[in-house]
């Protein structure tokens, strides 16, 4: 609790975790390889996932994030896709992260 109190509590949490969920999700949209399978109003501010728009190599994509030091990005098993969880801890540079990774990624593929 120490540490939300020192980052200036809940509603500032809040506000940081909107921010990184809406460019990632800002990226997704905008990006031609992805599109987010959630509709608008049901999506998350702590898990994040998104598809391929057409046929795309799933584990290339996690290979290309994995060299760039992006983890865990693999979706659930019964779905497949990709899911960046950004829970609280996970700073707003992380997801810069991944969204310079997915331009990178659709200019090499376009």
């Amino acid at each position: 609790m120490r540490w939300l109190k020192d980052l200036g509590g809940v509603q500032v949490i809040e506000e940081k975790n909107r921010t990184k969920a809406d460019k990632l999700y800002a990226e997704i949209e905008r990006n031609l390889l992805f599109k987010s399978p959630i509709a608008e109003e049901d999506r998350s501010t702590m898990n994040v996932p998104f598809v391929f728009a057409e046929n795309g190599d799933e584990k290339e994509f996690l290979d290309f994030c994995a060299e760039r030091g992006l983890m865990t990005l693999k979706g659930h098993r019964s779905v497949g896709g990709f899911r960046a969880s950004i829970y609280n801890a996970m700073p707003e540079a992380g997801v810069d992260v991944l969204v310079a990774a997915m331009q990178e990624y659709e200019s090499q593929r376009s």
